[in-house]
């Protein structure tokens, strides 16, 4: 993708206030990898910026003249590794619309992820990529990324959970 004239951006964590910009990205995302978005104002209120506050988030603010507001997302929270016995950034979500890919976005926001890892001691860096999705997957490892394919991720959807926790509940 050519690189856009006149287009330059700041990265900065999001507010309160950007929540539509946040859900905007999202379903855009969720656009792009064919995936049903359930986003919810109040529910990244709660969870972004509440009390119950799990995730942070980084914006791409377009401040050239050209084109799109926000050319960019990132949203991560912490987990730990208990072989590491250190916090993971895990980057649930790094997007880029495709008009603004190859102008180097993506490359800087992942640069800034590492700059809060190192900040916060994290023992890695982790995210999940969709396996048809080649052009990610090639940006990451251009950066160094290592896929983990002798990993695999396993995911309990409400109905699941939901079953298990009531069957714990009448075993109490």
């Amino acid at each position: 993708m050519p690189k856009i004239p006149g287009l330059s951006w700041k990265i900065r964590e999001a507010t309160e206030e950007d929540i539509p910009v946040i859900l905007d990205l999202c379903y855009q995302l969720s656009v792009y990898e064919k995936l049903e978005f359930k986003g919810r104002p109040e529910r990244y209120r709660k969870y972004g910026f509440g009390e119950e506050k799990i995730f942070d988030c980084l914006l791409v603010e377009n401040t050239g003249n050209t084109g799109s507001e926000y050319v960019g997302i990132a949203l991560y929270y912490y987990t730990f590794s208990t072989f590491e016995a250190k916090p993971t950034l895990w980057l649930e979500d790094i997007f880029v619309p495709e008009e603004y890919r190859g102008n180097g976005i993506g490359t800087q926001l992942l640069k800034q992820l590492c700059h809060i890892a190192v900040e916060k001691d994290c023992g890695r860096v982790e995210w999940t990529v969709l396996d048809w999705n080649e052009p990610s997957r090639q940006f990451y490892f251009n950066l160094g990324a290592k896929a983990m394919d002798e990993w695999t991720t396993f995911r309990m959807m409400p109905d699941v959970f939901n079953r298990l926790a009531e069957d714990f509940i009448n075993t109490e």
